[in-house]
């Protein structure tokens, strides 16, 4: 089974996902459209959060970094008058160092997502979209700014225009990518943002082509027509769609398979279910309702 994630809605499922599943036989493609260097480390903050819940490190309180991590580093960086645009524990930092050591010696993103991967004991496959850089650009009146200024520094308040991502037409599928849409028979669009989250890994060259032929399920990322969390409704709006599963699904492409909430106002054809992921339990029972619905 193939998975398809951005940040925090997918990798709540995914926590219930390798309850019902092998680890082993489930491959997690992840968005990285909104990394970014920072005090001289690539941080890639979607895969990060995948890689932290596949090895139960995951702070389930903000649904980024590692559970219990110190700031030491961080808070010495800003005495000294370092600006940082997120603030990084220093377990977490680790990985981050580990990662851009990996890329100045010549390797890839993919190369050194494997090496944390293997250092994690994680058993499921973790790929990255693509081993080329990609930005999401967030349009406001007050100018283009990436996507982790618009949200971190500036806590998504100014007004957004419009959304893209720098450097798509040229980024081609990760190598793990491309092998996974060969192998797996099965997609499964995790409930992350539609447009931030999940639209650049669609946005690769060939990938919609190449899910043509999948049995493809797609999970709401919306509470009834509002999201769970996040600045969703807000760029969905300014891609053109209202924000509501309609909105989605027209982001999303025709699926054979779409979850939606309860309360959801979507006209067409849908599968209706409790899909907040609040416990691992709730986790759990969506991920067996997405098994029965592949077979």
């Amino acid at each position: 089974m193939l998975i398809l994630s951005g940040g925090t809605g997918t990798p709540k499922l995914l926590r219930g996902l390798v309850r019902v599943i092998d680890p082993e036989e489930i491959t997690v493609v992840v968005n990285t459209a909104e990394d970014l260097w920072i005090s001289g480390n690539l941080v890639s903050p979607d895969l990060d959060t995948v890689l932290y819940t596949l090895a139960d490190l995951i702070d389930e309180e903000r649904w980024w970094g590692i559970r219990g991590d110190s700031f030491i580093t961080h808070t010495r960086l800003k005495e000294i008058g370092v600006r940082e645009r997120l603030s990084i524990g220093d377990a977490d930092r680790a990985f981050h160092i580990l990662r851009s050591d990996v890329i100045r010696r010549g390797g890839t993103l993919s190369d050194a997502t494997e090496k944390i991967r293997e250092a994690l004991g994680i058993r499921s496959r973790v790929f990255p979209m693509s081993d080329d850089s990609v930005s999401t650009i967030i349009t406001t009146p007050l100018g283009d700014m990436h996507f982790q200024e618009f949200w971190v520094e500036r806590r998504g308040e100014p007004e957004v225009i419009g959304v893209r991502f720098e450097g798509i037409d040229d980024a081609k599928p990760s190598s793990g990518f491309i092998e996974a849409l060969r192998r797996e028979k099965t997609v499964v669009i995790g409930p992350s943002n539609p447009v931030t989250s999940i639209c650049p890994i669609l946005s690769l060259k060939g990938v919609r082509d190449a899910m043509a032929d999948k049995i493809t399920v797609a999970v709401s990322p919306l509470d009834g027509d509002r999201p769970f969390s996040g600045p969703a409704a807000r760029f969905m709006r300014a891609v053109g769609v209202e924000p509501d599963d309609a909105g989605v699904i027209s982001i999303l492409g025709e699926v054979d398979h779409f979850i939606v909430s309860r309360s959801s106002s979507y006209p067409g054809r849908c599968i209706r279910t409790d899909t907040r992921m609040d416990s691992i339990e709730e986790s759990t029972r969506l991920a067996k309702e997405i098994l029965r619905l592949v077979g």
